[in-house]
Formats: C-alpha cells, structure tokens, sequence
C-alpha cells in the first residue's frame, strides 16, 4: 500500500479560496436566447410545448422576511443556471438561511379546447420548491434532483374566450439547506475542497409547458423480458380512455369496452415515474387514473449493446393524446459462466464493464451543462477512450443525458443521492481506505445509526422516499444496467433492506448495495474501491460478482485549465507522458489480467477535473484530454473478446 499518497490525499476544505473563471467551449458560446431549448424528456414526448428557460428575475432575502412574494427583485438570471454558476449571470451562494425568489412573465398561452389542461414542469429544482401563479401557491415540492409537474389551469387568468391567457405571472421560492441538515445533496458542500464541491441551488434543468387534452397520457413503464424477445409496456391516463400502442409491424388496441381494458400491472403503488403526471395539487381527473397492459413479442429482435445501441420507436396513443418514446432490447443480470465465476451479463453473455466515474459537473454551470452539446461530448470522449460505461456518481442527471447514453450506447451504472448530516469521516472514509478488511466491516443499523451520519428518523425516510421515487423515475431508461444504493458509507442505513425495497420496485436489474465498503451482503456485487494497494479479485464467500467500481484517480494538473493550483488526487504526475505511461500500465498490467481471474468490472476515476480534484481523464474545461486512447493498440479491439473464451 502506498500510504503516502493515501495521507497526501486526505481532504481538506478551502472555503475561502476564489475558484479560476474556468469556461467551456460550449459555455463561451452560450447563446443567452436560446438555453437548452432541446425537448427536456424524450422518452416522453409530445409534438409541441413552451420552453421557459432563458431571462428570469431574481432576488435573495432572509429567511425571516421571505414568507411574502417580494415587490422588489436583485436583478436577472439565466434559467436554468444556478445562481452560484457563472453562466447564471449571478454568481451569489444561496445561504441554508436564504430564501431566493424567482419571477417570470409567462407568454400567452392559447388552448386548442376549452376543456384542455396546461401543465408545468420542473426539471429539477434544489432543494425545496415553492410555486405561485399570480401570487396563489400552486403547489411545493422537497428534494434536489427530481422533476415534479404541476396542473397550473385552474390558477391562470385567461380571456373572454376562454382559450387565450391574458398576463399571468410565474413565480418559484427556494430554500437550499446544502450540506447543514440530512437532506440529499450528493458531492455539494457549502465548505468546497477535496472530493467536495461547490454547493449550487435552484433551478438547474429546464423549466417547461404543455397543453394536454382533458384526457390524457399520465404514465409510460417499458420492461423489456429475460427472454429477449418479450416487451411489457404499462399505460396510465388520466380518465378511461381507448389507448394503442404501436411498434414498427405491430398494434394492440385497448379500450373500456373490452373485458381487460383496466388491467392492474401490479397491485400498490402505480406511480412509476413521478415525471410525467402533476403529483402535486389537486387533481382535475373526473375519475381516478387508469391502467392498461400490453405485450409484444418481437420476431428476430435487434439487440442493443454499446457496439450496436439500436432503439426501437414507440408511440402511445388515445383519441386526443399522442405520446413518442423509444426502448431497447436488452437484459441485465449476474449469470455464472463456464468456469463457475459470477460475471456481468448484457443479453445473457458475460460483458466486462470498462467504466468511469462521472460526477457532472461543469466548471461554468456547475450541475447544469452549457449545452446539449457538452452532454454529448462527454459520452462520445468516454466512448473514444474505450469506456463502455460510465457511473453516475450521486446524481440524477438531466434526462438527456440518459437518452444520449441510449442511443449513442454507454451503459450506466446510476447512484442514489447521498445524504445524512456532516460525515464522520475518519471512520466511514479514511479507515477504511487504508484498512478495509478492519474497519469497511461494520453493520449500518440502529446502533450506528450516529456513526453513518443517520440518527434523523425523518432523513433515513425521506433518503428512501427519493430513492424510490429515483428508481420509478429513471425505471425505463434503456441503458442503466446497475442501481448503486449507498456510497462509502456516506449516510448509509439499513443497505440490506433497502435493497428488498429496489429488488421489489425493479427485478429486473443488479444491484451494488455499497460501493467502497460497509457491504451487508445482499447486493448483486462485492463492490469495492481501491486506490492504494495492488489491484486483485476478492472471491465473495456467497459466489456474487467482483468489480472494483472506483481504482485510478491519478492526477494532473494543467496550468489554465485548472479552477486552483492546489492538487487533490490519489498520485501526483508531472507530465502528460508520465500520466500516459502509468494509465497504459494500469490497465494492462492490473485491470485485464484480473478479468480471467473474475473481475467482472472496474471503475476509473474519473471523466474530468473538478476544482481541486484534478484525477480526471479531461481537464475541467473540456478543452484537453489527458490521455491518448491510441497509446495502447490493443485497446481498440473489445476487452469483450476475452470473456468470450471463456
């Protein structure tokens, strides 16, 4: 074990230092009028909507004099940047004692029916979420990453005719408590240094509105079957209504006429992705929502892989509705192979899993990409350099994000939100990186709940709420292969239940219970992180797969592109040659001989810089990547080759 690059790598906050005015190629050229103006959700989408990113009025106040809507406002920002961002045109911390106001005229909006409805929707907005029309409270929403709609028909002045609007006004009050209470908030710390990060608030996806018909399209759930060749998909509207379905040369048409047309696809809870229905406020239904249950089978479907990502067309119908999506065919798992080792499984074949570690953030919007652009490139990078997966590291992202995944074929391992109040990490971080056979061995529950950061009863419920509602949110995403519950023990609790509670919401994925250590057991993975000592295979004594799901992290600093000249990372290298030679030998000399050993994937930290933490593969600017992908012939050809002897 190196210990000193482990002591070297210690964090430490530095508050106080002013981070360089780094931006991106695409954040140069940002164009102030037209700010991700792609449709926010494409696996959800409708021919027409009214996208609301762009100016908005701001203002911070305390927290003692935010209960009214303020008649003053600070200035502009740009939506959908937070303000802490320097594409936000702010560029203010939100403080846990803040409120900050948002306020938007909202354009004229022109019903096609006078029964229509309008429906707001929020990307996300952290951390929690006030919404008014015309100065009347519409409806409230907690939590950082997740989106919520709003039915806003009823709170809108509309004219004579009933069909246009005359002026209504939007307004949004945040409160952000950041990483002083239990709530969520991943990588974010009002204390930045290390592997922590610059706190951001607000909105930070885009803010947008669409008219829907009286009845209409509520929810969308696609499983596609172990067999391959089966595909489930589960409709929900909002009133009784005749609904099809149809793929490319197939069709099934369901209505309330028919004996089965309110088939239940399980019992209990039915809201399977909290994005696509207004869950908060009242709900203008005639009746209470119905359900509807279709099965294809595909001849000779056409498999997807990262080598071959082919998406299948979907279209959802009912008489005044019309809904576009896509899926894939493709099936995750954990199969034994001809030597008895538990491997990773695409399609039912071993598939050794090359990823990275992704935290998303963006020197010049923070959680926020400049562009659909810069999702786009990142991928595309990661794809160049030979990676066939990326890990979401305690972040939901922008939803498309996961479609460009899709389409462009980046496998996805997505992590829950970490939470919990300030970490004791000598115990839950450095201990167990230097020992983790000694001190990564300790049980989560009720006795240490104190220890992991966890004695809040309401924080451990709502952590399992978001995780939930995560999981139903990202359920019909092609390219996640693995849900990553708890990370290095940062507010971890009772992992062994809360992977029953995964399993039941979705079978039909792995699970990593705990990346790093604390492993109860149960999860689909031995899961560790090693960054300091020889790199091997641990066979789990229960026979489930081995990845080392974080190893690497070697650091680089590059004067201009770097947001401090401190270095954080796990081993310093001076020159771009160095970094190439030690990368190349890391993954030649430690990673592929451990696949015919067991390794069924590895993790390298990371995809770029952030501040301080300089281990990325690209500097935090995008501007230049660290490492030549054609260093290594060998590389070119597919690692998959390999298992495939086996």
């Amino acid at each position: 074990m190196d210990l000193i690059d482990a002591i070297r790598a210690i964090d430490k906050p530095h508050e106080d230092d002013v981070l360089n005015r780094l931006y991106t190629t695409w954040g140069e050229n940002l164009d102030k009028q037209n700010v991700l103006k792609e449709y926010p959700r494409p696996q959800f989408q409708r021919n027409s909507y009214i996208n609301l990113n762009g100016d908005w009025e701001y203002c911070i106040v305390p927290e003692e004099s935010g209960e009214n809507i303020p008649t003053q406002m600070d200035g502009h920002i740009l939506v959908p940047f937070s303000p802490e961002s320097i594409l936000s045109g702010v560029e203010r911390r939100l403080e846990p004692y803040q409120f900050l106001w948002y306020k938007k005229p909202l354009p004229t909006l022109t019903r096609k029916k006078l029964n229509s409805r309008f429906l707001l929707h929020f990307g996300a907005v952290d951390q929690f979420a006030d919404i008014y029309i015309n100065s009347t409270l519409v409806g409230s929403h907690s939590g950082g990453y997740l989106p919520f709609t709003l039915d806003i028909t009823e709170y809108l002045s509309f004219g004579p005719d009933g069909l246009a609007t005359l002026q209504n006004v939007l307004t949004v009050r945040v409160k952000d408590t950041s990483d002083s209470s239990f709530h969520s908030r991943g990588k974010q710390t009002l204390k930045r240094g290390g592997m922590y990060y610059t706190a951001q608030s607000g909105i930070w996806q885009t803010v947008w509105i669409e008219e829907v018909p009286e009845t209409y399209i509520r929810e969308l759930r696609i499983r596609p079957e172990a067999d391959l060749k089966t595909i489930s998909i589960e409709v929900s509207t909002n009133n009784p209504s005749k609904v099809t379905v149809k793929i490319p040369g197939h069709e099934m048409v369901k209505s309330p006429s028919s004996s089965d047309s309110y088939d239940t696809a399980f019992t209990g809870d039915f809201s399977f992705s909290s994005d696509t229905y207004p869950s908060i406020g009242e709900d203008h239904s005639a009746v209470g929502p119905s359900y509807y249950h279709f099965t294809f089978t595909l001849e000779n479907p056409h498999l997807w892989s990262p080598e071959d990502p082919y998406l299948y067309p979907l279209q959802i119908s009912t008489p005044d509705d019309h809904v576009d999506s896509y899926f894939a065919m493709r099936y995750y798992s954990i199969e034994k192979d001809s030597t008895g080792i538990s491997r990773f499984c695409l399609n039912h074949a071993p598939y050794f899993l090359m990823g990275v570690l992704d935290q998303g953030y963006w020197p010049d919007g923070l959680y926020t990409a400049p562009s659909d652009e810069a999702l786009i490139f990142d991928i595309k990078e990661m794809k160049r350099l030979h990676f066939n997966m990326m890990r979401k590291h305690i972040k939901i992202e922008a939803a498309r994000w996961y479609y460009h995944c899709d389409r462009l074929g980046m496998i996805v391992w997505q992590d829950m939100v970490s939470g919990g109040s300030s970490y004791a990490k000598p115990v839950v971080s450095y201990l167990p990186t230097l020992f983790p056979k000694m001190f990564g061995r300790m049980p989560d529950g009720p006795a240490t709940y104190k220890t992991f950061s966890r004695s809040s009863a309401e924080g451990r419920g709502e952590w399992l709420k978001e995780m939930k509602n995560s999981i139903r949110h990202l359920y019909n995403v092609p390219s996640i292969a693995t849900w990553v519950l708890f990370n290095e023990g940062w507010g971890q609790f009772n992992a062994a239940s809360a992977t029953i509670m995964a399993r039941e919401l979705d079978p039909t994925r792995p699970i990593d219970q705990a990346s790093g250590w604390f492993d109860e057991g149960s999860g689909d993975y031995r899961s560790v992180h090693n960054y300091f000592r020889p790199l091997s295979v641990e066979h789990d004594k229960n026979g489930r797969a081995f990845v080392i799901s974080e190893y690497g992290g070697f650091t680089l600093h590059i004067d201009g592109h770097s947001s401090v000249d401190r270095v954080y990372g796990y081993k310093k290298y001076d020159t771009l040659d160095q970094l190439g030679v030690a990368y190349y030998n890391l993954i030649n000399g430690s990673i592929k001989p451990l696949i015919s050993e067991g390794l069924a994937g590895a993790v390298y930290t990371q995809v770029s810089d952030v501040e301080e933490e300089v281990n990325g593969l690209m500097t935090y600017d995008r501007r230049i990547t660290k490492i030549n992908p054609d260093l290594d012939p060998s590389l070119t050809q597919n690692i998959n080759n390999e298992l495939s002897k086996l």
